[in-house]
C-alpha cells in the first residue's frame, strides 16, 4: 500500500497531519504502532479532551520553541484550530479560558476524527512499527519491523514523546530521528509529581491545600504558580506543582543538578504582615499551636505544623509558612507525566513548513519535537497546528 504521505503515528498530529494533507488533494496512509487510532486522545484532559487556550500564543512554550511555534501559529492559530474542528462537527465550548468539547468527552473528538478519515478514505496500518526510513530515486521508503515497506514522496513524523507509554508513545520514534541525522534534545518528564523525602509530606499524605509553588535551583528562584497542592507519600503533586515540574525536571534529569528545591507558599492569600498579625492576636488569646492556624489552613495541616507556632518566633513561623523549602529528591516517571520536555532539536527544522533542514521531503509534527507548552491546551492546540501544517506543506 503506497501513497505520496505517509504519516508516522496516529495520534493527536498524526490524525490531523493525514486530514489536512488529504483536503489538499494528497494520496495519504497513517502508519500507527498500536492497535488502534488515538488512545492518547481518549486520555487527555482527564478525558475531556482540552482541545486548546483562549489565549494561544508562543509565550506558554519553551523558550527555545518559541519561534517555531510562532511561525506554525501564523498560519494554523486559534480560529483556524476552531474552524476545524467546526469543519468535522464538534461543537466546543471555553471554560476559564480552556476550550473542551460540548460532550466533555475525549471519545467524540476521536470519533470525528474516525468519521473524517473514513470520508477521505484515508486507509491506515495498524500495527506498524517503523524501523527505518531510507531514500531511492527520489522517493523515500518508510519500512517496519513486521516486514512491510511502503514507498512515498513526503513522510510526516509524529511519533509524540514519552508520556504514557502504554499508549503508545514510548520514544522508540527518537532513534529512527537519529538514524536520519537529526539530533534529540534529551526527553524528560514534564508536567510531573516530585519525588520529596519529607517527613511532613507521608503525615500528609492525601491532604491537598491552595498554595503557590516556585522552583528553587542553584538558588536562582523560578516564577511563581498558584493552584492546588496534594501531599503525597512520595512526595507533592497538585496544579501547581506540576506547572512547576518542567525546569525542576530539567535540572535533575537532563542536567544533573543536585541543588534543588520547591517552595511553597501555603498561605498565598494572606502577605506576610497580615498573617503576622493574625499570628501575634492568637498569640496574645493564649491559642495552641494548631488552634493558631484554624480557619488558615486544613485542621490536619494546622496539627502537623502546630509545632512551629509554639516557638516564640513569630517572624520565623510566618517565614516557613510563605517560603517552606522541600529538597528534591527526583520526578515520578513516564507514567505519572503529562508531558515531554525535549525532542527533535527545533533549530533542525524549517520555520513555517516543518520540514527536516537534513532530509528533503521529511516533516515533523506534535510532541516528538522539542516543543513543550503549558498545561490547559497548549499542547494538544500544537499538535493540531503542527499536524495541519506539516500536511498542507508540499
Amino acid at each position: 500500500m503506497n501513497a505520496e504521505v505517509i504519516v508516522l503515528g496516529g495520534g493527536a498530529a498524526g490524525i490531523v497531519s493525514a486530514i489536512s494533507a488529504a483536503r489538499a488533494g494528497e494520496s495519504v496512509v497513517i502508519c500507527e504502532k498500536m492497535a488502534q487510532l488515538g488512545k492518547k486522545i481518549l486520555a487527555t484532559g482527564n478525558g475531556r479532551c482540552n482541545l486548546l487556550n483562549d489565549k494561544l500564543s508562543e509565550e506558554f512554550y519553551n523558550p527555545a520553541a518559541r519561534q517555531l511555534v510562532k511561525s506554525v501559529f501564523e498560519k494554523f492559530g486559534k480560529a483556524e484550530i476552531l474552524d476545524f474542528f467546526k469543519s468535522l462537527g464538534l461543537e466546543v465550548y471555553s471554560q476559564d479560558g480552556r476550550i473542551f468539547p460540548a460532550t466533555n468527552q475525549a471519545s467524540s473528538v476521536l470519533k470525528v476524527f474516525e468519521m473524517e478519515l473514513r470520508r477521505l478514505s484515508i486507509p491506515v496500518e495498524l500495527n506498524f512499527t517503523c524501523s527505518s526510513i531510507s531514500f531511492s530515486n527520489g522517493r523515500i521508503l518508510v519500512s517496519s519491523k513486521e516486514g512491510k515497506t511502503l514507498e512515498c514522496r513526503k513522510v510526516i513524523i509524529t511519533g509524540g514523546g514519552r508520556t504514557y507509554p502504554a499508549l503508545g508513545s514510548d520514544g522508540s520514534i527518537y532513534e529512527i530521528v537519529r538514524q536520519l541525522g537529526h539530533s534529540i534534545v534529551e526527553p524528560v518528564p514534564s508536567a510531573v509529581p516530585l519525588v520529596v523525602n519529607d517527613p511532613l509530606c507521608h503525615v500528609l499524605q492525601g491532604q491537598k491545600i491552595f498554595a503557590s509553588a516556585r522552583s528553587v535551583i542553584d538558588s536562582k528562584e523560578g516564577s511563581v504558580v498558584e493552584g492546588e497542592l496534594l501531599f503525597t507519600k512520595y512526595g507533592l503533586s497538585g496544579s501547581c506543582i506540576l506547572d512547576t515540574s518542567e525546569e525542576i525536571s530539567i535540572a535533575l534529569n537532563r542536567e544533573h543538578r543536585r541543588d534543588v528545591y520547591v517552595a511553597v507558599d501555603m498561605v498565598p492569600f494572606m502577605d506576610r504582615g497580615k498573617l503576622k498579625d493574625e499570628l501575634v492576636r492568637r498569640k496574645k488569646a493564649n491559642l495552641s499551636g494548631a488552634e493558631m492556624l484554624a480557619g488558615i489552613l486544613p485542621n490536619k495541616v494546622c496539627a502537623a505544623l502546630a509545632h512551629i507556632l509554639e516557638r516564640d518566633d513569630l517572624d520565623s513561623a510566618v517565614g516557613v509558612l510563605k517560603g517552606m523549602r522541600f529538597k528534591v529528591a527526583g520526578t515520578r516517571g513516564w507514567n505519572e507525566a503529562e508531558f515531554t520536555a525535549g525532542g527533535v532539536n527545533v533549530d533542525e527544522v524549517h520555520p513555517g513548513t516543518l520540514e527536516s533542514k537534513l532530509k528533503k521531503g521529511v516533516y515533523f509534527a506534535g510532541e516528538v519535537l522539542d516543543v513543550d507548552g503549558k498545561r490547559g491546551g497548549y499542547n494538544l492546540a500544537w499538535a493540531w497546528a503542527s499536524g495541519f501544517v506539516a500536511g498542507i506543506t508540499q
